[in-house]
């Protein structure tokens, strides 16, 4: 993909990658991300379905077990040294490298269908606690060597015990004798060089054998290392010394064994740094609300609600709102002309669909509605903004004229052009002329664009063309404040009078400007203002439609489900029915088995036919199984309830009619037109003007009001 470092500059691409950057681990994935730039075409899906797996797992239980690291670039450096010792701080980094690998490769493994992408990623790398197991061997939990490392290492810690025992009976010794003496300081000992020493008044310091170490600044204590930890003291040196040549010998082997695994290990370090540039985009994704939109095979942008991320972040933060804006480039439309007023966001527009193109091919998901496609450009061409050169002296003109020559050069059916102010920096009517003439190169081209422009001719050529559209930023006609929000078909105005005129410009000097242009301009613009005002009253008349629409389905998929709860209620009734009516049925003949017996029917024939009523009954409850027996008898317990519930509300609603008959009964036996009354709680007498039904209209001689009858009380 051709990209330009202006056009990186022109579209603010840096901004993106410096917000992304504080969500890296590692000093190295901050280089990776501040030198990203758009992928090859065949990797951005990768890329992307990568981001936005992991972005999946912040909302989900399978929170993928990335954590901060330390990377190995230093040690695979020292690694490839011949004869060169790692220091045990390196083994464990290694160690915890190989960790979290291991735990990926386990969780990409177990949630391979939640994230393929991911998991395919890091099949290439094998799964092993050998390096974990032979770090573990030789270090403790503290980081330092293991006694039993070696047979070698443990004898000589061993013997290190032995004579540090020694060397402090022999000391305490020492000085439990001389503190007898009045020859030692108050202090009584003190350390000098890791060795413990008597502190010895200097005029007793000949009285005392062994070796002077040093004096007290004052020059009145002597410290002396007692003859009777000499010897031992240079025993535990060549101890000490030993211990770190073995310790030396061990690491040298360990390095070793590790340089075995140099391969794996130049992987990890590759993933881990891949992977943590793939974390920071998911974060940076999820600070933004951004998403996966669909991506397609074909030059094409289709944005649905899509906004600038660093207008987004930035308002976001302010606790501003940010309008989004909804655009397609495609076969059919593959020229958009946006115009309107100064300030009304077409240049922002303009950046905000080159900035998501750049970011999508560059592995970057970002902040537009799910339902949005975006599609592959080979080149993005931008001309935004003022590109005067003071070292070469080129003015505006000539400096967009070369700019415009090089975009010419390269246009093809698979660019995406981007021109702010369309023509601009020459005479109007000549440069008008030539930027038609570029538009019209463009479109044999093929090539797919937005471009912002005041030019009229621009606008009219652009309607004459069958795969172009005009656009247009709304703005409110009535407050001369700009809308912010894009309608494409539409042709805009540039305000110019009626800024002008809100910015307090004289009428009669607008009046006189308007004479100096032809009539048929003004008329034009006129009815680019009208059309533009009716616009934004359709605009909102549609919102508001679309909200009663909305309302309409809520209101109809409320109906919907109660009518099906009242369908299964009535099936839930008729069961009970039936099972209700099978009950009566049996005990119907129930009861004529005990007639018949009163009337002196044999005990024998009576039990025969009970027997065969039993039997039948049997042979239902076999057919059912026990699934449908705690069905019917939980629709049982419902429906009882239910009817329960109906029974309560039927008494509830005939108690309170009872009291309203009752109250009315009495209200109305002394509430007469012409008496009068109050509202219960206030001090206020009114007359009553007449009663209907319940209701009473009280009059209070400036107004007249109507209340419940329940609401009054006599004066």
């Amino acid at each position: 993909m051709q990209i330009s470092e202006d056009t990186l500059k022109e579209l603010e691409y840096q901004k993106i990658l410096e917000e992304i950057l504080p969500f890296c681990h590692s000093e190295k994935s901050r280089e990776f991300v501040a030198q990203l730039r758009p992928l090859r075409k065949e990797k951005i899906k990768e890329n992307l379905n990568c981001v936005n797996e992991y972005l999946g797992s912040f909302s989900n239980e399978n929170y993928i077990p990335f954590r901060e690291y330390n990377d190995i670039e230093t040690e695979l450096k020292m690694l490839l040294i011949e004869n060169f010792i790692l220091e045990a701080r390196s083994f464990h980094k290694i160690r915890d490298l190989s960790q979290l690998i291991n735990s990926l490769i386990v969780h990409f493994e177990k949630f391979k269908d939640y994230f393929p992408t991911l998991h395919q990623q890091l099949s290439h790398i094998e799964y092993t606690k050998e390096i974990i197991a032979m770090v573990n061997k030789i270090f403790n939990r503290f980081g330092e060597v293991k006694n039993d490392a070696t047979v070698t290492l443990q004898n000589i810690r061993d013997q290190i015990q032995i004579i540090r025992k020694t060397i402090q009976e022999n000391f305490d010794k020492t000085l439990t004798h001389f503190s007898q003496t009045g020859i030692l300081d108050e202090i009584r000992e003190s350390v000098i060089d890791d060795q413990r020493v008597l502190a010895v008044k200097s005029s007793f310091k000949k009285s005392v054998k062994g070796r002077v170490l040093g004096f007290s600044k004052t020059g009145s204590i002597c410290f002396i290392l007692p003859e009777s930890v000499i010897q031992p003291n240079v025993r535990l040196m060549e101890l000490i010394s030993q211990e770190k040549k073995e310790i030396e010998e061990i690491l040298f082997t360990l390095t070793q064994n590790i340089l075995e695994y140099y391969p794996l290990l130049e992987k990890y370090q590759k993933y881990i740094y891949k992977l943590d540039v793939i974390q920071a985009k998911a974060r940076y994704a999820e600070a933004i609300d951004a998403v996966l939109p669909e991506i397609t095979d074909y030059a094409e942008v289709h944005l649905v609600n899509a906004y600038h991320p660093i207008l987004f972040l930035t308002n976001k933060r302010e606790k501003k709102t940010t309008i989004p804006q909804t655009l397609t480039l495609d076969r059919d439309t593959r020229i958009i002309c946006i115009s309107g007023p100064n300030a009304g966001g077409k240049s922002i527009t303009l950046k905000t669909v080159g900035l998501l193109q750049l970011m999508i091919q560059s592995g970057i998901l970002i902040p537009v509605h799910p339902k949005s496609k975006i599609g592959f450009f080979n080149k993005i061409l931008t001309d935004i903004g003022d590109n005067q050169s003071i070292e070469n002296q080129l003015s505006t003109y000539s400096s967009r004229l070369r700019k415009m020559q090089q975009i010419i050069k390269q246009a093809d059916s698979h660019t995406l052009l981007l021109i702010d102010e369309f023509g601009t920096g020459s005479d109007p009517e000549l440069g008008g002329a030539l930027a038609e003439a570029f538009l019209e190169y463009f479109y044999a081209k093929k090539s797919f664009g937005i471009i912002t422009t005041h030019y009229t001719n621009i606008k009219l050529k652009i309607e004459e063309l069958s795969h172009t559209k005009n656009a247009s930023m709304l703005f409110n006609e009535k407050t001369l404040h700009p809308i912010y929000k894009l309608e494409v078909g539409q042709v805009g105005s540039s305000f110019t009078f009626e800024v002008a005129e809100k910015n307090k410009i004289p009428k009669e000097i607008i009046q006189v400007a308007k004479q100096k242009i032809e009539k048929d301009k003004v008329n034009l613009d006129k009815t680019i203002v009208r059309l533009q005002q009716e616009k934004y009253q359709v605009e909102k008349l549609k919102g508001d439609l679309n909200k009663q629409i909305d309302h309409s389905e809520e209101k109809k998929r409320q109906l919907s489900d109660t009518i099906n709860s009242y369908k299964q209620k009535l099936v839930n009734f008729q069961k009970l029915y039936d099972e209700e009516t099978r009950l009566n049925q049996l005990g119907q003949k129930f009861e004529k088995y005990i007639e018949a017996y009163s009337n002196g029917k044999k005990k024998r024939d009576i039990l025969k036919d009970f027997s065969k009523i039993l039997e039948q009954e049997k042979y239902k409850k076999t057919q059912a199984t026990e699934v449908e027996k705690i069905q019917t008898k939980r629709q049982r317990t419902k429906v009882k309830t239910e009817l329960k519930k109906e029974e309560i509300k039927k008494q509830l609603q005939e108690t309170k009619a009872e009291e309203i008959r009752t109250t009315t009964d009495r209200a109305q036996k002394w509430m007469k037109e012409g008496k009068r009354v109050r509202i219960k709680g206030s001090s206020s007498a009114a007359t009553i003007d007449k009663i209907e039904g319940e209701t009473v209209f009280l009059n209070y001689g400036l107004f007249t009001t109507k209340i419940s009858v329940y609401e009054i009380e006599k004066v």
